[in-house]
């Protein structure tokens, strides 16, 4: 089980350096918000995250070895929108 300052050190580190994080912290970070994840089907890469009260999708490409900081960006705005 991830502690939840686990989680906190993760997503500050994520916000002092969002061109450096990989697919799977990110992920990480949406699943213990809350958000639920939709496997991508047809061949595509990109994963869809939705959550209740938030109302963007967010769509996030599983590319390696970084996501691109705009995705990034994204999901630290919705977050933010969470609290």
């Amino acid at each position: 089980m991830v502690l939840l300052s686990q989680i906190e050190k993760l997503l500050q580190r994520i916000r002092n350096n969002p061109k450096s994080v990989r697919f799977e912290e990110l992920e990480k970070i949406l699943k213990k918000a809350g958000f639920k994840c939709r496997q991508p089907n047809g061949g595509s890469s990109h994963h869809s995250y939705t959550k209740p009260g938030i109302p963007m999708i967010l769509t996030i490409p599983y590319k390696e070895p970084y996501v691109k900081e705009f995705y990034v960006k994204l999901v630290i705005k919705a977050l933010e929108e969470k609290d």
